[in-house]
C-alpha cells in the first residue's frame, strides 16, 4: 500500500462488487483498483490530476474514469454502502450509554 489513501485488500473487497462490470474487448492495462486509487489519491491530496504519481495510471486514464463513474452514480453509491456500514457498526457496538 504505497499511499495513505490506498485501499487496503478489505476495503477493496467491500468496494470491488460496487463497481460496473461492463464486458470488455480487450484486457484492462490498469486495474479498477489502481484506477480508484488513482482517483483516492487525487481528492485527499487535492493535486491537479496531471500531477498524479507516475506509479498510479495516467492522469487521462483516471480522470476519464471519475467522470464516467460520478455521472454513473457509482461514487455516490460507494459512499452510501460504506456510510451505512459504519452506521450499522456503531449502532452494533453502542452500550446505550451516552457519550462523556
Amino acid at each position: 500500500m504505497p499511499y495513505s489513501s490506498s485501499l487496503t485488500d478489505a476495503e477493496w473487497e467491500i468496494i470491488k462488487p460496487l463497481l460496473p462490470q461492463k464486458k470488455q474487448t480487450r484486457p484492462p492495462v490498469w486495474t479498477k483498483r489502481q484506477i480508484l486509487d488513482g482517483i483516492l489519491y487525487q481528492l485527499k491530496n487535492g493535486c491537479n490530476w496531471g500531477d498524479l504519481p507516475k506509479d498510479l495510471p495516467p492522469y487521462s486514464t483516471v480522470f476519464w474514469h471519475y467522470k464516467q463513474w460520478r455521472s454513473e452514480g457509482v461514487l455516490e453509491r460507494i459512499r452510501d454502502a460504506l456510510h451505512a456500514q459504519v452506521r450499522a457498526q456503531v449502532k452494533k457496538n453502542q452500550s446505550g450509554q451516552p457519550y462523556s
